[in-house]
């Protein structure tokens, strides 16, 4: 089992593979091997021939969104879909603006697209917001991903989707798919705060005392 994130030397960043564990994933060259062949594809290649280059122009200096349009120009993707969350409609709207302002067609798509009741899930009043499954509107994503299928559109950007919904949205996404922000009510949709102050303030959240 590979355990990268345990791998303190990371000789594969400096192309030094004596300095990695014993399991390391570049040193299986079967399936190094595929990888290779699948970036000779033409679309893997174009992505990640242009995700190197926007990394490299504008490293510590350009923000997400800025860095999402330098690679849809730069792919080519000119129609763009937006899956968003309703908690996130103002930050969604401002995107938009940003993106159209900057010459691209925004397709966008609300995560209660079809309004329908989480009821239709099996989901109980107990387990619903607000007491009602039939008021509360179950999120989405796999119509988000359809609509903007019809559309047509080149590139698909998510904007605080849900844990799961996401999920389910790349898996039916027929677009390309970038994120520009993950759902994280608790931190002001930035996950990783809590994961900084895993050691201190957030231990026992992540670490809670295990029962005897």
């Amino acid at each position: 089992m590979y355990q990268c994130a345990k791998c303190a030397q990371r000789g594969c960043t400096r192309r030094d593979l004596t300095k990695t564990l014993p399991e390391c994933p570049s040193k299986d060259e079967a399936l190094q091997q595929q990888a290779a062949a699948l970036y000779e594809e033409e679309e893997n290649h174009r992505i990640a021939y242009e995700a190197a280059l926007v990394e490299v122009e504008g490293y510590g200096r350009d923000p997400r969104l800025v860095e999402i349009m330098h690679f849809l120009r730069r792919c080519g993707y000119e129609k763009v879909g937006l899956a968003f969350c309703t908690g996130l409609f103002r930050e969604a709207r401002e995107v938009t603006n940003i993106l159209e302002y900057n010459g691209f067609t925004v397709c966008s798509i609300i995560c209660k697209n079809g309004a329908f009741p989480k009821r239709i899930l099996g989901v109980s009043d107990e387990q619903c917001l607000g007491g009602s499954c039939d008021e509360d509107v179950m999120c989405n994503p796999i119509g988000q991903a359809l609509f903007l299928n019809q559309e047509g559109t080149q590139c698909n950007i998510i904007l605080g989707l849900c844990v799961g919904h996401d999920t389910l949205f790349i898996k039916h996404s027929q677009a390309p798919v970038t994120v520009l922000a993950v759902k994280d009510r608790v931190t002001g949709h930035n996950p990783l705060a809590s994961i900084y102050n895993a050691q201190s303030y957030y231990k026992k959240t992540y670490y809670p005392p295990k029962e005897d």
